[in-house]
């Protein structure tokens, strides 16, 4: 980007936002204001014609106005103007302004395209940039349709430079975005896969963003990116820090494009190809293998960079559930985080490895942090991550550890958040009957949960239980028994009754001899 010569400073708007600062109120910063705009009105419809330097100056002041919050009705014109400048200042304040205040139906746009495609056939690579931004950020239908053709063109044209691919990228997906029938898919589509090979790595991530996009809807388009994407994993994995001086981030080689390469796996199944599996099963393992490693730096930002790769290696990895030894290794790993001092990274770990619960592969290794995790239920300060602890529990659930469970959750719904009350009620009703052996088990279960938390409790469920016990003879004794006894609490809910009432009503006469089926004197009050 050219350099502001030492005229560019713009003394006048200086001293206008000094004044704007220096006001005492809001009736003196209006007045200050109105002002300002009274002089800029009269200026514009002078007989005196402006020169670039005085609009430009003129523009900036109006855009500082509208971003404090006040309404700008005049002045687009004298930024479309700016657009046809030679000097990129000029230009730049008249791309920006229009970026801002004009919408996408207004009756400048067709003069703003116009001056959009000289810019573009100009060749000249920062005012192409500027116009590529400028489409970008409006993003209307109109500029869709005048300009969806060019910039393919523009994209993977061999004498672009660097900056304008990557702006032309960005525009790309913009547009694509806001109309994708617009975007055309042709003969462009195989060759911007090959910019994952470009050697300047701002144009490998722009184009991954892109591709990304454009293969969620056109996958067999752009299947020719998996090699590609491996290939270039498997040289930023397996670089050394300072190999990518100009993209390593705290020790951290090109952490973002790398985030990016595995977000653009996972719109794939695994390689066909065994070479490129191969390859890349190694660049998960590595880099499984360096979160083992001691930090290089004791910075957050390093942290931050190591774990956004680590996690979305784990999301890969998760998607494919098809290597048992990594699901495994990304189990381990998840469990380090679940007694992390940051809060996140144990959130992260806990939604995690609730996926990684229902692999074949790695359903054993989860249940192995079941302690861990019913202490997360218990002591954690933050809902969200007490919520997380109840859903990977509910997850890892099966008949071996189905009581401890159910247990651990009606423990934890006397003092649960009301926020979260009627999803326990429902995961510990839907546990309690699909591992139930022991039906008596599930009917306790059930009455315990009423009695808990009985407002929560849907008739969906109750009606379960009536219909359970209704089916099953070797329980209908034991329920009654059971249902009698509570219902001489001191007080009990409403569904409690309605329950206690159908299967008393119906097998009451099952425990009509036994000595503990008499009511006492008092009355409960239900």
């Amino acid at each position: 980007m050219p350099a502001v010569s030492k005229g560019d400073g713009m003394r006048g708007l200086a001293v206008f936002i000094s004044d704007i600062r220096n006001c005492k109120s809001k009736e003196a910063e209006i007045k200050r204001i109105n002002k300002e705009l009274a002089n800029i009105r009269s200026k514009f419809k002078g007989d005196k014609a402006l020169d670039g330097y005085s609009k430009k100056k003129y523009v900036c002041k109006l855009l500082f106005i509208f971003l404090l919050g006040h309404d700008i009705d005049f002045g687009h014109m004298e930024a479309v103007n700016l657009l046809s400048s030679n000097k990129y200042t000029e230009k730049q304040i008249g791309y920006l302004f229009i970026s801002v205040l004009v919408n996408s139906t207004s009756e400048l746009i067709r003069l703003i395209n116009n001056a959009i495609k000289n810019d573009l056939a100009s060749r000249n690579p920062t005012f192409m940039c500027l116009a590529l931004h400028c489409i970008a950020n409006v993003g209307s239908r109109e500029m869709g349709e005048a300009f969806a053709a060019d910039i393919p063109r523009i994209l993977v044209a061999g004498d672009s430079m660097d900056s304008v691919k990557q702006s032309a990228a960005l525009c790309l997906l913009r547009l694509y975005k806001a109309s994708p029938d617009l975007v055309p898919m042709g003969e462009w589509t195989a060759r911007v896969v090959h910019l994952l090979n470009d050697q300047h790595m701002g144009v490998v991530t722009a184009a991954v963003s892109l591709i990304t996009c454009l293969c969620k809807k056109n996958p067999d388009d752009f299947k020719t990116c998996i090699s590609l994407a491996v290939s270039r994993l498997s040289r930023i994995v397996s670089s050394a820090s300072t190999d990518l001086q100009d993209y390593t981030y705290y020790f951290v080689p090109a952490p973002w494009l790398s985030v990016k390469l595995l977000r653009l796996l996972q719109c794939y199944p695994p390689p066909e190809d065994a070479a490129v599996k191969g390859r890349l099963v190694e660049c998960l393992e590595t880099v499984l293998n360096k979160a083992q490693e001691p930090p290089k730096s004791k910075k957050v930002q390093h942290s931050n960079a190591k774990n956004a790769i680590l996690f979305e290696t784990i999301s890969l990895i998760i998607h494919y559930d098809s290597e048992p030894n990594l699901l495994v290794r990304a189990c381990n790993q998840l469990g380090q985080f679940l007694q992390h001092r940051e809060t996140n990274l144990r959130y992260l770990a806990l939604e995690s490895m609730c996926t990684l619960a229902s692999s074949e592969f790695s359903h054993e290794a989860v249940k192995t942090h079941i302690d861990t995790v019913i202490n997360a239920l218990k002591t954690e300060r933050d809902v969200s991550v007490r919520q997380r602890a109840a859903d990977l529990l509910y997850a890892m659930c099966d008949r071996s550890n189905a009581k401890q469970i159910v247990s651990e959750m009606l423990r934890y719904l006397e003092t649960a958040d009301y926020a979260i009350r009627e999803e326990i009620v429902l995961k510990v009703a839907i546990l309690a009957e699909k591992y139930a052996v022991d039906y008596s088990w599930y009917v306790d279960t059930i009455l315990n949960l009423i009695r808990i938390a009985g407002d929560y409790v849907s008739e969906e469920v109750w009606y379960r239980v009536l219909q359970i016990v209704t089916n099953r003879d070797d329980v209908q004794g034991y329920a009654a028994k059971t249902v009698f006894e509570a219902l001489q609490a001191p007080a009990c809910h409403e569904n409690m009754v309605k329950v206690g009432g159908y299967i008393l009503g119906e097998f009451g006469n099952l425990i009509a001899g036994d000595p503990r089926s008499r009511f006492d004197n008092s009355i409960p009050e239900c």
